[in-house]
């Protein structure tokens, strides 16, 4: 199978360019790679400088561009899907892929006329025309009908065809699934803390649930004659359930045609009672069995379970690694999965046999690899590395570009480093150093969002992560020592660091490994422990926070990106009256306002006053009590951004500030 290899884009910075963060932060970065059923096709996102574009490719082709934007206009690109045969693409433009179905569409740009959120269908080479407003298309295996929701509604259409609507549901439709013989959809139906696992027949009728209960419900799954359905059933843990209290998941089946639905097998108690799915699709019914993750070894993994008899699961991936994404190939024979085996601070791709064996690396040391999608009997990925950001590669004896590989060969690789908090808990780390970099020079603790999170010894696949990277490395070329944080609560090391005890809401214990990150630089002979900063966005602008209003002495600034500054919530029902009130206090003593009265160091203080993650209304409470208490700080708001930014501008005019803002403050 023979593949072009298109222009290989270079960006020759020298030490001096290595300063041009605008130039930087506009270059192309890919996302939402898939690949067709039956062919070797892919397709791909490309943003460059909030310029978006959807590309396609096919073997023995060059790609070719199906729809561009020429401006920054706040549209994003997404839930690109192609058909089985590779013939035709269906993808969304407009709205917010995180919160697709809000009454109020994202309008960033500021448009006369709200945008809207449309489902556009490509049909070979022909332009692309919109079929209606929603999101989430899929092509029947026909390779032309689409099925498509929108706000609990399920759109039907077809070539030649105005689209019809299928269904009108009371909750909101998501992992929409066709039956192999096309005859019917699955879908999973979320409402009121709950959800179903739904069907109705193509040509339309009445919905059906399939053993609908007070729990969750979803992966629905069609075994490869379209007689059975697997799926998913969980519930969410109550307040203060032990580790190993449970168990909460089990894998059911049922006839497709009579809906009579039977328990397969149950999650036992101990490691692993508790549901924890990849960040890609989790559950597939293949001639070898069904695949699903579990964690009852404490760390994430691949396993196969035969649809009939008592049998467990069987462990597919082992060791002390976590699998992000796994695939079946096409013919079912074997798994590719991505995971930080071998380097547990970077990503690579692996393929074992379902029948059983040891794993086969398909990627070098040097090169991460993330998301693999199959296409016909070729196999694709987005991979980055220390000074290359996210692009499509075909994986195969070579990582040979898809699209634009776009390289800053000025950037350091940054350095794993590992270090103890207080309480003896293990913390990994990256550190950006510039070569040659004098001593006693200014520092700066990076802390992700999330916190279901991990940062890499590289690019990260997440244009928010992918800028965050750029701000490092930006830093470490102007004098900084950078150490980007993977504290307590995120991903990547095993189910007892992710779901350690007290973090967050219940005592914030994370901050430990923000205070000894802060504490490990402060010891290095080559930084001034008088000037170390912090930044952070999200969960990681709460702990910027709380490491300002705690330890301002060891924290002279911050840079706090939509963060969470009070964690006050409503606690469950459950508690009883007394255990509401401890459980309120914790959660004050657990946040920033609870130590406001300490806090001492300038802060830039950045939101978006559209945003649906954390509200605005936090960073307007933490300014208002900082201005009563004569604490400097300076404050940028975009009106009609979300959490992530949707356009380009926001990013550069944030990051920019941020950069200046660490200059003013920690460099003499």
């Amino acid at each position: 199978m023979r593949w072009f290899s298109p222009v290989v884009l270079l960006v020759l910075a020298s030490p001096a360019a290595a300063d041009r963060l605008a130039e930087t932060l506009a270059l192309p970065v890919a996302s939402g790679l898939t690949g067709a059923r039956d062919a070797a096709v892919f397709a791909w996102v490309e943003n460059a400088g909030g310029k978006r574009s959807l590309k396609v490719v096919r073997a023995g082709q060059l790609p070719r561009t199906v729809t561009a934007s020429t401006t920054d206009d706040g549209l994003p690109l997404y839930d690109a899907t192609l058909s089985d045969d590779g013939e035709a693409i269906a993808f969304v433009r407009g709205g917010d892929g995180e919160f697709p179905d809000e009454e109020d569409l994202p309008n960033p740009a500021g448009k006369p006329v709200p945008p809207r959120q449309q489902v556009f269908v490509a049909l070979g080479r022909a332009e692309a025309s919109a079929i209606g407003d929603g999101h989430s298309p899929v092509f029947a295996p026909d390779s032309k009908r689409v099925a498509y929701t929108r706000r609990g509604e399920l759109w039907l259409w077809e070539p030649g065809v105005v689209a019809r609507r299928l269904a009108r549901l009371a909750g909101s439709i998501a992992r929409l699934r066709w039956s192999p013989d096309g005859a019917r959809l699955a879908f999973v139906d979320s409402r009121n803390g709950r959800s179903f696992i739904g069907l109705v027949e193509s040509v339309g009728g009445d919905v059906r649930y399939l053993d609908a209960g007070l729990d969750h419900a979803t992966e629905p799954a069609f075994n490869p004659d379209g007689t059975r359905i697997a799926f998913i059933r969980y519930f969410d843990p109550p307040p203060g359930a032990g580790p190993d209290s449970g168990p909460y998941w089990s894998l059911y089946i049922a006839d497709a045609a009579s809906g009579q639905t039977t328990l397969r097998w149950a999650a036992p108690a101990g490691k692993g009672a508790r549901w924890a799915g990849t960040r890609g699709r989790n559950l597939y019914w293949t001639a070898r069995g069904i695949v699903l993750p579990w964690e009852t070894g404490g760390w994430l993994h691949a396993y196969v379970i035969a649809p009939e008899g008592s049998t467990p699961p069987r462990a597919l991936t082992s060791g002390a690694f976590e699998v992000e994404s796994f695939l079946p190939m096409r013919d079912g024979a074997a798994l590719i999965y991505a995971a930080n085996a071998g380097d547990i601070d970077k990503r690579g791709l692996w393929r074992v046999d379902l029948a059983g064996g040891p794993a086969r690396a398909l990627t070098d040391a040097a090169t991460m690899a993330f998301y693999p999608v199959s296409g016909g009997d070729a196999l694709a990925a987005i991979a980055t590395d220390a000074r290359t950001l996210a692009h499509p590669v075909i994986v195969g004896a070579k990582m040979l570009p898809l699209g634009n590989k776009v390289s800053v060969p000025a950037f350091v690789a940054p350095k794993s480093v590992v270090f103890r908090a207080a309480d003896g808990v293990e913390v990994h780390a990256q550190l950006f150093r510039a070569p040659g970099a004098a001593v006693r020079q200014p520092a700066v603790a990076y802390i992700h969002g999330g916190p279901r999170r991990q940062m890499l010894a590289g690019f990260h696949p997440s244009g928010y992560y992918s800028h965050s990277y750029i701000v490092n490395q930006t830093l470490a070329a102007r004098g900084y020592t950078v150490l980007a944080v993977n504290y307590r609560s995120g991903t990547g090391y095993g189910l007892g660091f992710r779901d350690a005890p007290e973090t967050g809401r219940d005592g914030a214990s994370e901050y430990r490994d923000i205070l000894a990150a802060g504490r490990w630089l402060a010891a290095r002979p080559d930084v001034d422990p008088a000037r170390i900063g912090v930044w952070g966005g999200s969960w990681g602008g709460y702990l910027t926070a709380l490491a300002l209003a705690r330890d301002s002495d060891l924290f002279k600034v911050g840079v706090d990106f939509h963060g969470v500054h009070t964690l006050l919530r409503s606690v469950s029902d459950s508690l009883s009256p007394d255990a509401q009130l401890a459980a309120r206090k914790l959660q004050w003593e657990s946040s920033p306002m609870a130590a406001i009265d300490r806090w001492r160091s300038p802060v830039l203080l950045i939101h978006g006053d559209d945003d649906l993650n954390v509200p605005v209304s936090q960073s307007l409470l933490l300014a208002r009590e900082l201005a009563a208490r004569r604490i400097r700080f300076r404050d940028i708001g975009f009106p009609n951004e979300r959490h992530s930014f949707v356009r380009h501008e926001p990013w550069l005019k944030s990051l920019t500030a941020t950069v200046d803002f660490l200059d003013a403050t920690l460099k003499p």
